[in-house]
């Protein structure tokens, strides 16, 4: 039976036909926005790796990048390696002022100057290490995102722990670039892998509870939480792809 609240609104008891109505209505909302989410960011990796190979084996492009003397990076090399940052920043600060379109460009712009960024990491490591640490970092975010999209228990604090733990992998590595210590990296890296791992758990499950409550949004909205979520994600893997590279990847 149902009544109305005191804001005149009818109120929804738990267990009620209406309650189970809305609660498929919010699966099948959070199913179809988790799905988006997840071939964006699939879509991004693809672009990031074409570009990664394009660049790393062709040594035309490659030369965009470098000095005339190939030792270090020329100008427009120092800007492809920090542009990724830019956009993650231009995304995040500018996310109510930006259209969807303009995010999903900035974020197709983002996954093909990263993957060119990624070239160098193609010309630094032995292939099958690097294809080695992909699987391994492709198993790790799988099960991690499974986990997050399952689980009943609140990952709340979990997250929050995670996000400190993030914080501290970067003071961590703002001082091993003065410090240099390979023991110090080596840690770094490790507890690097197990943040991104946790928080991939994490911004999964927050990703479905930001799918379930979508039904009021407008069209430019949904567009924008589904490019914030493939980002997310995408940064995620990425780092624990990084990570276990700094650990186990052989170099050339």
């Amino acid at each position: 039976m149902n009544q109305n609240n005191l804001f005149g609104q009818e109120t929804v008891y738990p267990g009620s036909a209406e309650a189970k109505t809305l609660e498929a209505f919010d699966a099948t909302e959070s199913k179809a926005y988790m799905t988006k989410v997840f071939m964006w960011m699939f879509g991004a990796l693809a672009l990031s790796g074409v570009f990664a190979v394009l660049f790393a084996t062709n040594l035309e492009l490659l030369r965009y990048l470098l000095k005339a003397d190939g030792r270090g990076l020329n100008t427009l090399g120092m800007i492809t390696m920090f542009a990724p940052l830019i956009f993650v920043f231009i995304m995040s600060l500018g996310y109510n002022r930006l259209s969807a379109p303009a995010m999903t460009a900035l974020f197709i712009l983002y996954s093909a100057i990263n993957g060119i960024s990624f070239s160098f990491i193609l010309l630094a490591y032995q292939l099958g290490s690097v294809i080695g640490c992909f699987f391994s970092a492709a198993a790790m975010f799988g099960v991690m995102a499974v986990m997050g999209y399952t689980t009943k228990r609140d990952l709340t604090n979990f997250g929050s722990l995670m996000i400190m733990g993030l914080f501290g992998v970067l003071i961590a590595s703002l001082i091993n670039f003065f410090l240099k210590s390979s023991g110090l990296d080596y840690i770094i890296s490790f507890v690097g892998v197990a943040v991104f791992v946790g928080l991939t758990a994490y911004d999964v499950q927050k990703l479905k509870f930001i799918g379930s409550g979508l039904a009021s949004q407008g069209r430019d909205s949904k567009s924008k939480l589904v490019i914030m979520g493939a980002l997310t994600l995408y940064l995620d893997f990425i780092n624990i792809f990084l990570f276990l590279l700094r650990l186990f990847g052989r170099r050339k």
